[in-house]
């Protein structure tokens, strides 16, 4: 039994058991062994189990580490299987639709019997929902759009947990002893936001197709379905899919290449070489003479084709081969370039970190700077701060200043923007911030007249630094709320606003084809974290490779200067205005 699979089973009781409205304490705890499970190594857990080791994991309990033990000695567990019995299997699914939490299907279920998906559409339309207390056609109308966007995602996924996926998988892959290197391809490597399975290309020293048959019998694998000469699609017991190409060594790289993508960068490559005589056949490229040309990296790949080299992220056929043949890519940002954050929480508000230690977790990280932005009074349902807490908070960051070395901490606010365009807060507090962010956190439903309008009009304020998250969505759970967003860009532009590129995962706003039109107007952009705890401090990489995605350079990016050129970033809007 592999952690992978024992992992897998105890997620699914959690699942079901919230379904069935258990103590939610209950439901942690097989959450929480699940992620204990997977970070053991990938062997079997048989001996671990019996020698006593395997209780000694963090988060395994009696509970859970019984259900791991059926799973040992039968291959089953007794415990999922009597949730099974007793739960539709159409509720799990409902689970995915955006809004709809387990206590509302319970709902459903018990009140009007509803079982799937198709059910649930039906009983929208027909008009049964607003039978049930509380659920009204406005209920009706997002339980609709919810159902549409589950349908258009499928099974995509967020980058963060593809790339954590993807990590375990090429792990699994190298240790094979027919494998010389390996690495990720696909879109988890051109850093797309979403993704829906993971690439994995593999140098083998052994026959290509005879290793890629072989991963077919790992543990955890559920099924290995052939497609083509060396590659494999493995589908394992959680549902992740792995398309692992298998190749010898001297084809790897343009195996990479080719995996990476995308389509249409592809082709426009493959047409650079076809004028100069060169044609891809499978991972091989060739001459006039139909003989193979050596490809040792990609680098010469694109030398061979008359172009500079084009960073994985930028591989999208959006202009960037033919920038390439221009020798006018941009230098890219790196996560080195940053030197700062500014948008973080502490527990002045909804955030879990203590001033200092946000602070020494910034000087931890290599930053000379970091800004803290909690919510304004208007976000009461996230701890917002009132003019007291504010003078206090201001107190303790003076004191942090005059005692840490190396680090210093900005005083910042994440100001609401309200419904009519103002910001949280008069001049007389605003002026008080080195810098304030602003933030669209209520009132989602307006039109794309009134919305434009209100994200204007706050641009309007000269204590408005930053305009946050601008659109508002959550991956595969939210969509943009409407608004012009080419207006909004080319006011923060005129006005000398910076423009976030939230760097949550489930945000990642603003989406990276907007930041180019953002860099293009001109308007300063800035990476920020929205860290609530030090950990997130970190996601600040993956925004980093959105920002590589829109093309930005370290002069584009407002967290790449000093801490003096953003608070005099800050200054010349308020003085300018």
């Amino acid at each position: 039994m592999h952690p992978r699979t024992a992992a897998h089973v105890l997620s699914q009781i959690a699942a079901y058991l919230e379904l069935h409205g258990e103590n939610p304490f209950k439901i942690k705890a097989y959450e929480t062994a699940a992620k204990g499970l997977l970070s053991l190594p990938d062997e079997d857990l048989s001996g671990a189990f019996r020698s006593g080791a395997l209780g000694k994991i963090r988060g395994l309990g009696p509970a859970t580490l019984a259900v791991v033990g059926d799973l040992v000695e039968t291959g089953e567990s007794r415990y999922l299987e009597q949730l099974r019995e007793t739960t539709p299997e159409g509720l799990l699914e409902m689970l995915r639709i955006p809004g709809l939490g387990a206590a509302k299907i319970h709902q459903l279920y018990t009140g009007l019997g509803i079982e799937t998906v198709e059910e649930l559409e039906r009983a929208a339309l027909d008009g049964r929902l607003t039978t049930l207390p509380k659920w009204g056609q406005k209920t009706s109308e997002k339980i609709l759009k919810g159902i549409a966007f589950l349908r258009e995602s499928g099974k995509l996924v967020l980058y963060i947990h593809g790339a954590v996926e993807a990590r375990r998988l090429l792990a699994m892959v190298r240790q094979h002893p027919d494998v010389q290197h390996a690495e990720i391809a696909g879109a988890l490597r051109r850093r797309r936001e979403v993704v829906q399975d993971v690439d994995i290309v593999a140098a083998c020293t052994a026959a290509p197709q005879q290793v890629a048959e072989s991963f077919g019998r790992v543990g955890g694998v559920r099924e290995a379905r052939p497609r083509g000469t060396g590659t494999v699609r493995l589908v394992l017991v959680d549902g992740t899919h792995l398309d692992l190409f298998c190749v010898t060594p001297e084809r790897f790289a343009v195996a990479l290449w080719r995996a990476t993508g995308n389509d249409e960068h592809e082709s426009l490559v493959r047409d650079r070489l076809a004028e100069r005589g060169l044609t891809m056949d499978g991972d091989d490229v060739r001459d006039a003479g139909s003989v193979a040309v050596p490809i040792q990296t990609e680098a010469e790949l694109y030398e061979r084709a008359g172009l500079a080299f084009v960073e994985p992220e930028m591989r999208e056929g959006r202009g960037e081969v033919e920038a390439a043949a221009r020798g006018e890519l941009p230098h890219l940002v790196e996560l080195e370039h940053l030197r700062g954050v500014l948008h973080c929480h502490t527990h002045y508000s909804d955030g879990k970190s203590s001033l200092g230690e946000m602070a020494r977790a910034a000087q931890e990280r290599g930053w000379s700077y970091i800004g803290i932005s909690d919510h304004s009074e208007a976000a009461f349902y996230a701890g917002g701060m009132s003019k007291a807490k504010i003078l206090a908070q201001h107190e303790e960051i003076d004191t942090l200043n005059e005692t840490l070395r190396g680090i210093r901490v900005l005083k910042g606010i994440e100001a609401d923007i309200l419904a009519d365009g103002r910001l949280d807060y008069g001049p007389e507090v605003l002026s008080t911030f080195d810098y304030v962010i602003g933030s669209v956190h209520s009132r989602f439903g307006m039109d794309r007249t009134a919305m434009t309008e209100r994200i204007l009009t706050a641009l309007d304020d000269p204590h408005l630094t930053i305009l946050a998250h601008p659109t508002g969505r959550l991956l595969l759970n939210r969509e943009p709320y409407p608004f012009d967003i080419e207006a909004v860009i080319e006011k923060a532009a005129a006005v000398g606003a910076a423009v976030e590129l939230n760097a949550d995962p489930h945000r990642l706003d603003l989406d990276w084809r907007h930041l180019r039109a953002v860099k293009t107007a001109g308007a300063k952009i800035e990476i920020g974290p929205d860290a609530h705890s030090t950990r997130a401090l970190d996601v600040v990489e993956i925004g980093v490779g959105i920002a590589r995605k829109a093309w930005l350079e370290p002069g584009d990016i407002l967290n790449a200067g000093s801490v003096d050129d953003v608070i005099a970033f800050a200054r010349r809007r308020r003085e300018h205005a």
